[in-house]
């Protein structure tokens, strides 16, 4: 039995790593809006803007905080509060247990 390449490929459509790169074929760039359409975004839609962007500018991580930190454990001054840990591993749980929907 002989396997031949015989498929061959339906209509337009891209087939491998070609499916990432179709193009449209409506002929109309896909930037082109019909005429007469037209988008107007609420000034709620500018304040969210701004707000992401606070967001993004924002960092994660405290460096300063964590630099502090990394010196006073090297230098053994950095004290751990066993009972601040115990209530905040008991608060987290308490709030996990209490996400949970009820099950009778």
């Amino acid at each position: 039995m002989k396997i031949d390449n015989s498929i061959k490929p339906v209509g337009n459509l891209e087939t491998g790593d070609n499916r990432a790169k179709a193009v449209p074929t409506t002929g109309a760039p896909p930037s082109a809006a019909p005429a007469g359409d037209r988008v107007e975004l609420s000034s709620l839609s500018s304040g969210m803007q701004q707000a992401e962007q606070a967001i993004q500018a924002t960092p994660v991580v405290n460096q300063v905080r964590v630099d502090e930190i990394k010196q006073a454990i090297a230098e053994g001054r950095f004290k751990v509060d066993a009972n601040k840990v115990a209530d905040g591993l008991v608060d987290s749980v308490r709030q996990m247990l209490a996400a949970q929907p009820n099950k009778v």
